[in-house]
């Protein structure tokens, strides 16, 4: 089903304010927030309400349910019934989930309302508040979230089309979309073209920024660098001494700028060229309308990550929650991700030649190592940070 004007008119909309993604998920130094977190929503109130709505809904044992053995008939059926959807960690600016919002309010007559969080306040609130239905986590956060019985499954009629990497078992935690280490910059503030490559990157003369070491981004932004110039094209023989010594380099030059990646420092210069995810530097560089900004994957050593959704064990709206992500998984829905700057989990899928110029290409991310294995990915994280801190961060004076 194409739906032009709807895509065009909603994405001015909903890829603005997008923030960086976090794929380093688990550890201490992989703290990963969409909201601050003052905004976690743990209350007190909340277990009442949401003991209140389960009751009315029939119970825990009925909200869990077995959505897997329900058709989509059934499940658009019952969805229309709850007529509600509550999620958290899902607003309307990340990933263009503003979209799929509209897209469930338009077609099913489903109305929503969303708490902004992060991966593991997402846990946290499905752990004592039924009334949230459905979140979008880090993809380590999806075992974790099975790990903790937190989850209920739904494989969606696209189960088969969905890489192996991006899917739990019994679609308990399912990836919609991923992110792409992207080099976004400011042509109208440095000498060069906008780098394509690390290798290009060393050869300029301006300063780029990683964002916060604390930050998923920054992590894994050097993982990517590390893959590109190291002899290492894996995470199993990842060489960060070859990493750490290009960053040397560029410390000493003065050339790593400590200004974070957000839009806002794009937009005023104060961030010329920065590393950052395919999903907030494909919308900065649309939204930025005072400079002329580029995005490139580097061609010489990128990852990708993604984001999973997760339904709640004991859903007041699980069938709702259900045709979400059958919609996540849709052409429509992989559309909208797409052009959020997202790379898409269904092999099946080709992004609408009308939509080719808005993004990305799959040649642009045909040589991005896929992160798979999240506590190995943790583990390489952990010495990044200690690395960062011990011999980049004394270099660096701003």
């Amino acid at each position: 089903m194409k739906r032009s004007g709807k895509l065009m008119a909603l994405t001015a909309v909903a890829v603005c304010g997008a923030m960086v993604m976090t794929a380093c998920g688990g550890g201490s130094a992989s703290k990963e927030t969409k909201a601050p977190e003052t905004q976690a929503a743990t209350e007190a109130a909340a277990e009442t309400e949401a003991a209140a709505e389960t009751e009315a809904a029939g119970g825990e044992e009925a909200a869990a349910g077995d959505l897997n053995s329900k058709t989509l008939d059934e499940i658009i059926e019952a969805a229309q019934a709850e007529g509600k959807l509550s999620s958290v960690g899902m607003p309307d600016g990340w990933a263009n989930w503003g979209m799929l919002w509209q897209d469930l309010a338009d077609n099913y007559g489903i109305e929503h309302d969303d708490v902004d969080m992060s991966s593991a306040e997402e846990l946290a609130q499905f752990q004592v508040d039924a009334t949230k239905d459905i979140g979008d986590v880090g993809q380590a956060f999806g075992p974790q979230a099975v790990e903790q019985d937190l989850v209920q499954g739904y494989k969606t009629s696209y189960w088969d089309s969905v890489y192996d990497y991006a899917k739990g078992e019994d679609g308990k935690w399912m990836i919609g979309y991923m992110g792409v280490t992207t080099i976004l910059a400011n042509e109208d503030l440095i000498d060069e073209e906008a780098p394509k490559s690390w290798e290009d990157v060393k050869n300029g003369t301006y300063k780029i920024s990683f964002g916060d070491i604390t930050g998923g981004n920054c992590q894994a932004a050097i993982t990517a660098l590390a893959l590109g110039v190291g002899e290492g094209k894996t995470l199993e023989d990842i060489d960060l001494d070859a990493a750490f010594e290009y960053l040397t380099e560029l410390a000493k030059a003065g050339r790593i700028n400590t200004v974070d990646i957000t839009q806002a420092n794009f937009e005023s210069g104060e961030v010329p060229v920065g590393v950052v995810w395919s999903f907030t530097g494909i919308p900065y560089a649309q939204n930025i309308t005072n400079y002329t900004m580029v995005p490139n994957v580097p061609s010489d050593g990128a990852v990708m990550s993604g984001y999973a959704s997760v339904i709640n064990k004991n859903a007041t709206h699980p069938n709702a929650a259900a045709l979400a992500r059958e919609v996540i998984f849709s052409d429509a829905g992989q559309t909208y991700l797409a052009l959020a700057g997202a790379v898409t989990t269904r092999s099946d899928y080709v992004v609408p030649e009308e939509y080719a110029d808005q993004t990305l290409s799959a040649d642009q991310y045909a040589n991005a190592y896929v992160i798979e294995d999240t506590a190995l990915y943790s583990q390489v994280c952990e010495q990044i940070v200690t690395r960062w801190n011990e011999e980049i961060q004394p270099l660096l004076v701003q």
